[in-house]
C-alpha cells in the first residue's frame, strides 16, 4: 500500500495520511511532480508509458512524472520517480517547482530541468517507461492532435517551452 501524505487548500500538511489510489474526503489534497528535461536545442525527453498503465497506456507523456509519497518533499519524489521510470539519479539540489499546477485532487510540482542526456545511458522502468525520445514543441503538438501524447492542454504545453526559453532554468 502507498501512502501519501494529505495537505489542506492552501498546502498546509493535515498531519495524517492516506493511500494513493483512495478516495479523499473534501479538503483533503495530494502532491504529485513532474520532471521536464531539456536538451541544449530546446527539445523536451519524453516517454511513452506501457500499454499495461492503467491511465492512458500507450500514450507518450512528459519526461517523468508520478506521486509523492509520504514523508517525502516535492523535490525528493521527483528524484525517486526520475531514478525509477528512467534509472538516472537527479539532483534537484535545492531547486524549487517551476511551476505548480492545481488539479482536483491536489498539487502538481513541474521541475524543469536542462540536461543532454544519451538516451543510450537510461534504464527505463519495464512496468511503465515502453520507450524515451527527444521532441521539438511542433512534434509534440503533432502527436497532441493524433492523440498519441497524453491530453494535456496545447497552451500548457507551449507554456512549459516558454518557462525554458524566456525565463531559463538551472542545467544539470
Amino acid at each position: 500500500m502507498e501512502l501519501v501524505d494529505l495537505y489542506d487548500e492552501n498546502r498546509l500538511p493535515l498531519g495524517k495520511t492516506g493511500e494513493r489510489s483512495a478516495g479523499r474526503a473534501p479538503g483533503e489534497y495530494r502532491t504529485v511532480v513532474h520532471v521536464c528535461v531539456f536538451d541544449r536545442r530546446g527539445r523536451l525527453l519524453i516517454q511513452q508509458r506501457t500499454p499495461e498503465k492503467f491511465i492512458w497506456p500507450n500514450l507518450w507523456d512528459l519526461s517523468v512524472g508520478g506521486g509523492v509519497d509520504a514523508g517525502e518533499t516535492s523535490r525528493q519524489g521527483a528524484e525517486r520517480e526520475f531514478r525509477e521510470e528512467l534509472g538516472w539519479p537527479l539532483d534537484l539540489g535545492g531547486l524549487r517547482p517551476s511551476v505548480t499546477v492545481n488539479f482536483d485532487g491536489g498539487f502538481d510540482d513541474f521541475f524543469l530541468v536542462q540536461m543532454d542526456l544519451a538516451l543510450e545511458d537510461l534504464t527505463l522502468q519495464k512496468e511503465e517507461v515502453r520507450a524515451v525520445r527527444w521532441a521539438a514543441l511542433d512534434e509534440i503538438l503533432d502527436m497532441l492532435a493524433e492523440g498519441t501524447f497524453i491530453p494535456y492542454p496545447e497552451s500548457f504545453l507551449r507554456f512549459l517551452f516558454d518557462m525554458r526559453d524566456q525565463f531559463g532554468f538551472p542545467t544539470k
